[in-house]
């Protein structure tokens, strides 16, 4: 455990609120809160233990609204390979969280098999319409994890659009059919005025070119060389159709290479806002206000390191909870972070896999039961028992 203060021998009775993000190749943000919650509830059974698993706009956004107490929506969708898939989307009110992963993401991809050229957003699309059925007025839409580079054609096609070649047949999906793409039908789109779509996550680069969509393909989903210039071909003759159908120019915007390109679809069509992700997530799940009172605040993510500076989800749970005056601590796979930074990004001490179990492979493959470890030094060194509460008349 490396710790940046020392812990209060005084803090008042409350709650401990669990606010984790997600130990990617592990656990879900969820798993990560409910591993902890055992093992506080085992080593301080009369503390209570608020569970509120947090994302930043990618994988495991709809997830942590639904443990926030968001309604659970499950709809039949076409996966990124065309083959169907069960996914879920959270609903609130008038307020529905969508998340590409939860239908087009990589986890979804048979056998975990590349699809650059021929991977759809198609089945996002239809839960994006789906939300627009259920009355949805404001849409979040978490960019994150998804397995297309069709610059969110397929998502345009799963809300009811067509995408025609020069025979007046509908394209094949993915990018690479784009090359092909000679005119739009977008009659079968629903009426999205007084709709307003929110795009969760930190703004990517743009469409096309060097930072583009096709290009991080290369990096992110197996695409080489020529096939990343196929993609970017297929998503220029996507942008120079699409901008003249919509008349909203946005391949040059911050966020339209989010996810493949589905950025710039959800800015040409959806007339969608681009919010920073982290803030904006939890702002909608209620951190700050589930921090109010409460004794420890306990954040995390699989590796906390310089890279979680960049405005990732514990970041931010910790900047919420000193807001509230909580104290934070955070929990991890393995640490990066010295004491000075520590202290500058307001979480309190850090509590490593690594610090009880040397091999890596095991961290990984053994998270949940080491997080639960891990929770008898955080109960013992910040949630120390309480004196009892002095009765009327009693003199000390």
């Amino acid at each position: 455990m490396v710790s940046a203060d020392s812990p209060s021998r005084h803090r008042p009775r409350g709650h401990v609120l669990l606010a984790p993000g997600r130990f990617k190749g592990s656990l879900t943000a969820a798993q990560v809160a409910r591993h902890l919650a055992a093992g506080l509830r085992r080593a301080r059974p009369d503390v209570p233990v608020v569970e509120l698993p947090v994302a930043d706009g990618g994988e495991g956004t709809a997830e942590a609204a639904i443990a926030a107490g968001w309604r659970r929506v499950r709809v039949r969708v076409c996966g990124p390979t065309g083959r169907p898939v069960t996914a879920a989307l959270a609903l609130d009110g008038d307020t529905a969280v969508v998340e590409l992963a939860e239908a087009s993401g990589v986890h979804r991809l048979p056998g975990g098999e590349p699809r650059p050229l021929t991977a759809t957003s198609f089945g996002t699309g239809q839960l994006l319409a789906h939300a627009v059925r259920l009355g949805a007025r404001r849409i979040v839409l978490g960019l994150g994890g998804g397995a297309a580079t069709d610059g969110g054609a397929g998502l345009v096609q799963g809300m009811g659009g067509r995408l025609l070649d020069a025979l007046g047949k509908d394209l094949p999906p993915g990018g690479a059919a784009l090359r092909s793409l000679h005119a739009l039908d977008l009659r079968g789109l629903p009426d999205l005025s007084g709709v307003r779509v929110v795009v969760a996550g930190d703004g990517a680069g743009p469409l096309l070119g060097r930072t583009g969509a096709a290009a991080a393909a290369g990096a992110h989903r197996g695409a080489g060389r020529e096939e990343v210039r196929a993609l970017d071909a297929g998503l220029r003759r996507w942008a120079d159709l699409a901008e003249a159908a919509s008349r909203r120019p946005a391949r040059d915007r911050a966020g339209a290479g989010a996810a493949g390109g589905v950025g710039f679809a959800a800015l040409t069509f959806l007339g969608a806002t681009v919010e920073p992700g982290t803030p904006f997530m939890l702002d909608l799940l209620g951190v700050a206000g589930r921090a109010r009172g409460a004794r420890l605040v306990v954040t995390g993510e699989g590796s906390l390191d310089t890279a979680s500076l960049r405005g990732r989800a514990p970041i931010g749970v910790a900047r919420a909870a000193a807001r509230a005056g909580a104290p934070v601590v955070a929990v991890t796979g393995r640490r990066g972070l010295t004491g000075e930074q520590l202290r500058r990004t307001r979480i309190q001490a850090v509590y490593a896999l690594t610090d009880i179990e040397r091999d890596t492979g095991r961290c990984m493959r053994q998270a949940g039961p080491l997080l639960e470890q891990l929770t008898v030094a955080i109960a013992a060194e910040w949630l120390p028992p309480l004196p009892p509460e002095k009765g009327p008349g009693q003199v000390t």
